[in-house]
């Protein structure tokens, strides 16, 4: 909590500070109020009495009700103001540590927990500060000062007083009790309904092409239903609270005029005035305990939101006090070398894991030289170029990019050497030039010739020409109304746009047709031959002409070679292509 309200700035403190004083102000106003009230009534009842005293008193009781309205509608606009701020900011630092995690921690939160804790939870944070710091502030100060006004009049109406605060804080105590545990299982659930809506909505196609729609309802149904019946057990508990203050102070006020009728009736042999002043008293006594339960109702409302709120802080300040694993080095010079990558009996293996996925690999990828991986599914290949960037750290061993481990350079200057296309494509919101100039490495934006010729090497000129816009044409979100081969060219045209030194292909060529392949290949060797190229793929015709293939088997090197090399010394290599292509073909190419 204490980090999350780092988060305000010094500006807000003296704001926070303003509104208490305004907050003191307005009570000491609706304090006020109680005594004029006494002494009009006893002007009522006092023969002789000048209109122009009723009046003067009447007036005063207005211009106290006005300065506290004038002083709720300050403190309002102020705090309102103090909140949207800090959720801003707050938002906007739990964004930030997102986007510092790696790949592990943002699978360990889940994606959906992530944007429940930047949306959901913040906002929780936001209500509370905007509608309970006025309560939190208010409510006690309202309570201490009736207190105080009341612990000096009638003992009798003191004890009822006290004994409706005792019980107001018992079912307080108890209604929170019951509700905390439950509220902390609803953000839970929560996530798991974005979780599901999200899962539902990304793979509709195959929901739908296998008639699974029966199946995801049923799904949905039962999240919700968790959800809703968790929901209404809080709501159930936190409503009796509502009524429970409204009879107890219904029957504070009873108790008071019941004790003041005994006061007065008792005091039979005492002068009219007397009498007066003592109905008068009873009067002011009954306001200020109407004012103290009054301030407990308030709290009431606060435990309604609190609870909430208090377990969305903890799940915040979980994000933010989340530290980093990928940290970022100091190096950010110039090398003797460029777009030169070796590995050094790297081995890794995920967190929590009892094996490695990688074990003792090492090989040397020389500027423009084309370095392929290979091998059955799972054998390592995305893992393996996935350690280029730093999405995940070595677990042994080291990885150079231009003579200098990976893990000195600073985190921008590494990615900046680098041009990466995913191995499903990703496209953003925004124009097809708005996608091909993401995330600049800092050289300055593309020209549009530029541009044209990240396009042309692609193979993606045609279809882009083709639209109505051109490059300026709408692309959707995750790229929605292209097909897949236009991402994945798409996406490999905003990797060459970034005049990368090093280009890493994670099965990119997949989904493009084996003609469209063999040009986008021959377009890079062509006008990419300074840039180094790091391809995984499945089909041996992709990258048969690289200077190397590693073949991966189990996490491990099995062979290294040209193609004519592995199809002479490495079995696994020579199964797979026996896969793809006929032995007579294979025999042929070893001629």
């Amino acid at each position: 909590m204490r980090k999350i309200l780092k988060n305000l700035q010094t500006k807000d403190i003296f704001v926070l500070l303003f509104c208490v004083g305004l907050i003191v102000f307005q009570v000491w106003l609706d304090m006020e109020l109680p005594k004029y009230m006494q002494k009009i009534t006893t002007l009522l009842k006092t023969p002789g009495t000048e209109v122009i005293e009723i009046w003067k008193n009447g007036g005063f009781m207005l211009l106290c009700s006005l300065g506290s309205m004038a002083s709720a509608i300050l403190v309002g606009f102020f705090v309102s103001r103090l909140a949207a701020g800090f959720s801003m900011r707050l938002r906007a630092n739990v964004f930030s540590c997102v986007e510092s995690f790696s790949l592990e921690q943002i699978k360990r939160f889940s994606t959906a927990s992530l944007i429940t804790r930047t949306t959901n939870d913040v906002t929780q944070l936001q209500m509370v500060i905007a509608m309970g710091m006025q309560v939190l502030i208010k409510a006690p100060i309202i309570a201490i000062w009736a207190i105080c006004e009341i612990s000096s009049a009638n003992w009798q109406c003191s004890i009822a007083t006290g004994v409706a605060v005792a019980i107001m804080l018992t079912t307080i105590s108890i209604a929170v009790g019951l509700a905390l545990p439950k509220f902390k299982k609803m953000q839970t659930l929560t996530d798991n309904i974005n979780n599901v809506t999200r899962e539902n909505l990304e793979g509709s196609r195959v929901v739908r092409a296998f008639n699974a729609e029966g199946f995801e309802k049923q799904k949905f149904e039962k999240a919700n239903d968790e959800l809703t019946k968790t929901g209404l057990f809080t709501s159930r508990v936190m409503s009796i609270m509502s009524p429970m203050m409204g009879f107890i102070m219904s029957s504070l006020s009873l108790a008071i005029y019941w004790i003041g009728a005994i006061v007065i009736s008792n005091m039979s042999n005492a002068i009219i005035p007397e009498k007066i002043t003592a109905f008068g008293e009873i009067m002011t006594f009954s306001s200020y305990a109407m004012q103290v339960v009054m301030s407990f109702m308030m709290i009431t409302m606060i435990f309604v939101i609190l609870p909430r709120a208090t377990v969305s802080a903890r799940r915040v300040a979980e994000v933010l006090n989340t530290k980093p694993t990928i940290l970022s080095g100091n190096f950010d010079g110039e090398t003797e070398t460029s777009g030169e990558v070796e590995f050094k009996n790297v081995s890794f293996k995920y967190p929590d894991a009892e094996e490695n996925i990688l074990e003792d690999i090492s090989f040397v990828a020389k500027k423009g030289e084309t370095v392929a991986f290979i091998g059955s599914t799972g054998s390592g290949k995305s893992t393996l170029i996935n350690l280029v960037p730093r999405f995940y750290d070595v677990t042994a061993g080291q990885i150079l990019i231009d003579g200098v481990d990976i893990k000195e350079y600073n985190l921008k200057t590494l990615r900046n050497k680098i041009g990466y296309i995913s191995q499903k494509a990703v496209m953003f919101s925004g124009t097809v030039t708005e996608n091909l100039t993401f995330g600049q490495n800092g050289k300055g934006e593309p020209t549009d010739e530029e541009l044209n010729e990240a396009l042309s090497i692609a193979c993606a000129s045609n279809f882009v020409g083709k639209m109505e816009h051109k490059k300026e044409s709408y692309i959707a979100q995750g790229g929605a109304n292209i097909s897949g081969g236009q991402k994945q060219r798409l996406s490999i045209a905003r990797a060459i746009a970034r005049k990368p030194e090093i280009l890493i292909f994670d099965d990119s060529f997949s989904a493009l047709d084996y003609k469209t392949d063999k040009k986008l290949r021959s377009n890079l060797d062509k006008k990419l031959n300074d840039t180094t190229r790091l391809i995984v793929a499945q089909r041996i015709g992709t990258i048969k002409d690289a200077d190397k293939i590693i073949v991966l088997n189990d996490g491990k090197m099995v062979g290294i070679g040209t193609h004519k090399e592995l199809l002479s010394t490495c079995e696994v290599y020579k199964e797979i292509a026996l896969s793809q292509f006929s032995k007579e073909e294979i025999e042929n190419e070893l001629k």
